[in-house]
């Protein structure tokens, strides 16, 4: 127990948070994007799946890391903008399409990786990213490792947080989104376009989901496995809620989730008496105590769910 309350402990355990919440944090924020505009993508499973694949694969064709963030970040956004035409232009249930999107590029990601790969007895790896040391201040003691040497992706994640609040919260595009959520006809009425910022968004929010999933397969475990998402699409989904659709909330739901899962890993490497059955299960029942304490009356955006005609 003692060990566990070393400066050295702590800092890998805080450093681990940061990862952890990494590939949740692009989803969550991704899915926000999309919520904000008044759709709701269940597709975020299934999207940030077949991202992490699209990533898998260009990293082990090519060898550039950067073009498999974009491939994920395309197979993303086109994965949405089916969701988009299926819910803003034809009117479809917003959960029908997306349940069905996340099943349709769940099975299509497994076929395509049987296709290009096979079935080796052993996952192939690819060469992952670097850790980017920020110069001058990863060398801090315990500051520097918590905070200043991680992965590219991991920084994005977190600058991403700022941004969509000054673009949500201080610009003319920012105000035509929360506007179109929360009352369409009104902000058609102003002149918003309210199919183009529908479209915009649910496009960019699968974006950004499909990198969550890259993370996962060319940064956090340098591979593609059939359950490498593990319900993060889920977590990510919740954390929506519980962030009350505000990034700066979104991202302290993310980090808390990082943090009980990072633990978890470490309870059961410093063998812990628990069945580690009940450590994996941590994460998520945390999550649900979360939602149970803090959404019980979520301020839901005003047209969530709901399909706009123009009359």
């Amino acid at each position: 127990m003692t060990e566990m309350l070393t400066a050295a402990f702590l800092s890998g355990l805080l450093a681990a948070m940061l990862r952890m919440a990494t590939p949740i944090l692009y989803a969550a924020l991704g899915e926000c994007l999309s919520e904000r505009s008044g759709v709701l993508n269940l597709g975020i499973e299934g999207i940030m799946f077949f991202g992490a694949l699209a990533a898998f694969l260009t990293a082990r064709q090519t060898g550039d890391l950067s073009l498999a963030v974009a491939a994920a970040f395309s197979s993303g956004a086109l994965l949405a903008l089916v969701h988009a035409a299926l819910t803003v232009s034809l009117g479809v249930s917003q959960h029908v399409s997306g349940l069905g999107l996340t099943i349709f590029s769940s099975g299509l990601a497994l076929f395509v990786y049987r296709l290009a790969v096979g079935t080796p007895a052993t996952p192939p790896q690819v060469e992952p990213f670097e850790i980017a040391r920020v110069p001058l201040f990863a060398s801090i003691p315990f500051v520097g490792p918590v905070l200043f040497q991680h992965y590219l992706l991991t920084y994005l994640a977190v600058l991403l947080v700022p941004i969509l609040m000054l673009v949500i919260g201080r610009t003319h595009w920012g105000l035509a989104l929360r506007a179109t959520g929360e009352n369409p006809e009104a902000a058609d009425a102003m002149g918003v376009d309210v199919f183009r910022v529908r479209y915009v968004s649910v496009v960019l929010g699968g974006g950004l989901m499909a990198v969550g999933g890259a993370f996962l397969s060319i940064a956090q475990f340098n591979m593609f496995l059939p359950g490498i998402v593990a319900g993060r699409g889920w977590i990510a989904l919740a954390l929506v809620v519980f962030g009350k659709w505000r990034p700066g909330r979104i991202l302290f739901g993310a980090l808390l989730f990082g943090l009980i899962d990072a633990l978890q890993l470490r309870l059961q490497a410093a063998g812990a008496a628990l069945p580690y059955q009940y450590l994996l299960l941590l994460p998520y029942l945390v999550t649900i105590l979360l939602l149970a304490a803090f959404a019980r009356d979520p301020a839901y955006p005003g047209a969530l769910l709901r399909a706009y005609r123009r009359e």
